[in-house]
Formats: C-alpha cells, structure tokens, sequence
C-alpha cells in the first residue's frame, strides 16, 4: 500500500498550505498541567516508570489503517503514527527492540480506566471533553476534516455545508468526525455512526451513505485506494484553536511530562514536519467549505 503515496505526493502539500495550523502555544497547553507533575521523577532515558520495566508499551486500534500505519503492523515503522511513536520512544530513551505494542480500541482508549499501554496513538484529537478521562501529550499532528461522497450522488457536488444538510452521511462513533456531522453540518437526515471506519467504509461502497467524513489524509487514501467510486468533496474550516492530534495516557499518568517534552522535541527540531511530509504527502487540496 505504501506505493500509493507517491501519486498523490504534490497533494498534500497544498492542503497543508490550505490548513490552519495551531500555534504553538496550543500545542503544549494539552500536557501543560501533566508536565508539572509528570516530570517530578525525573525523565531519564530508558528508565521511566513503565508498565513493564525497561520497555515501552505503545496502543493502537486494529486494523492499523494507512496513511497513519502500513500493512495493518505498527511494529514495522511505516506510516506517520507508527513513524512518530518510534520517534517518541526513542527521545525516551527507547530503541525499537525495547517497544511493544498492543491492541487498544479507539473507544476504550479514550474512556477512564487503567489502560495496558504505556501511551497510545491512534489519531485522537485532543478535546476538554477527553481530558476529563485521559491525559494527552501535546499535539503531534494539526489537522482537518474532510468529507468524501459517491461519485453519483448529489452529495458529490456540494460545494458548501448547506448543501450537505439533506445528504445521508456518517461516520465513527466517538471521533471528531462525528462531532463536525452532528454540530457542523447539522443535517436533516438522521446520521449514520459505525464502530469502525471499516464499516463506515463498506456502508459507503454499498451507498448506505452517500457521504463519510474523516480527517483530510484518511479522505485521499480512502478516495485513492479503497472506495474508488468516491471522491475528496472538500474540507471543513479549522476551528479557533486548531484541531490537534494528541498521544493517549492514563489519566494522571506520570510519563504525561515526559512524553510531552518528546513531541515538543520533535516538533522544534523539524522532525515532526519531516515525518509528515515523508507520510502525508498524499493528498491534494480540497476547496474549503463553508
């Protein structure tokens, strides 16, 4: 699947230059608290309270979907998240030989409870709502929605929100998607939510939706390798803030600090916007709607 990325390599390019990225200010302000505390034990390489000492233990959903991981194994290195964990690990203090990874559901991940990875990537946004339940590191990717809709269907030629009101859309319980569905776009026609991006995905072949929203990168692969008889339709404004990806860990995790001070140190050495455009580059711009 990683062949795919190079059709679409001057793509994202222009979406990116499209994209409002958050400041970085807003970046740190999802770890800033946990910071405080996270750090008090110190942030020595390779000897952090882990789970299991003297390895770090990462968590993501199944199946691992391109662009973010390839070939359904984060182990490998391949993808931006897979990329960016190994990144993470390794400003830890970690080599790829002292990381494991475990299966962690998106829901689950992002509900309270004592989790069984250390942290966890798996393209959360950052949200106050799911700071009640988790800690999140600062934001490692700055991101956007975007909407894809059969090719046949009226959806397809949308070229604002109000023109996707009467369309059947859907999208993943639990996700931001969601959120831009039911408070964006605000539709008339009862919303379709899957459990997975898989089953938002066949519903969509199958025209049980005529529209799926999903962050911008997903929209290109989706369009360019899966549900080909669909199409990028357009992407939504970013909000105030700025939309961020953040790392996942228990709340009140003491590696919360830790791992900040990684994203933060992969961000200010330019690794982090490497990363992206080795991974991401797949995407074309795709005209704002309003």
């Amino acid at each position: 699947m990683t062949s795919l990325r190079k059709p679409f390599a001057a793509l994202l390019v222009a979406a990116a230059a499209l994209t409002a990225c958050a400041p970085q200010d807003s970046a740190s302000d999802a770890g800033a608290a946990a910071s405080a505390s996270g750090t008090a034990g110190g942030c020595a390489p390779g000897a952090l309270t882990t789970r299991t000492a003297g390895t770090l233990t990462i968590g993501t959903d199944k199946p691992a979907y391109d662009p973010w991981f390839t070939q359904d194994k984060p182990e490998n290195g391949e993808g931006f998240e897979s990329a960016v964990a190994y990144a993470v690990a390794q400003k830890l203090g970690y080599p790829k030989e002292k990381v494991t990874w475990v299966v962690a559901p998106f829901g689950k991940a992002t509900t309270p409870g004592v989790k069984d990875f250390d942290f966890d990537i798996n393209q959360v946004s950052i949200s106050d709502e799911r700071k009640q339940a988790v800690d999140f590191s600062s934001g490692y990717y700055d991101v956007r929605q975007a909407v894809i809709a059969l090719k046949n269907s009226k959806a397809a030629g949308a070229k604002g929100i109000a023109d996707l009101k009467g369309a059947k859309l859907g999208a993943q319980v639990g996700t931001t998607s969601l959120d831009v569905v039911t408070n964006t776009i605000r539709p008339t026609v009862q919303p379709a939510v899957f459990d997975s991006n898989d089953l938002a995905k066949a519903a969509l072949k199958n025209g049980q939706i005529e529209a799926l929203v999903v962050d911008l990168p997903t929209a290109f692969y989706i369009t360019g390798a899966e549900v080909t008889e669909a199409q990028v339709v357009g992407q939504f404004e970013a909000a105030a803030k700025g939309e961020q990806f953040g790392l996942v860990l228990d709340k009140g995790s003491r590696l919360t600090g830790c791992v900040t001070q990684a994203v933060d140190a992969l961000r200010a050495d330019g690794a982090l916007a490497r990363l992206e455009q080795q991974w991401l580059s797949d995407a074309v711009s795709a005209p704002v709607l309003k």
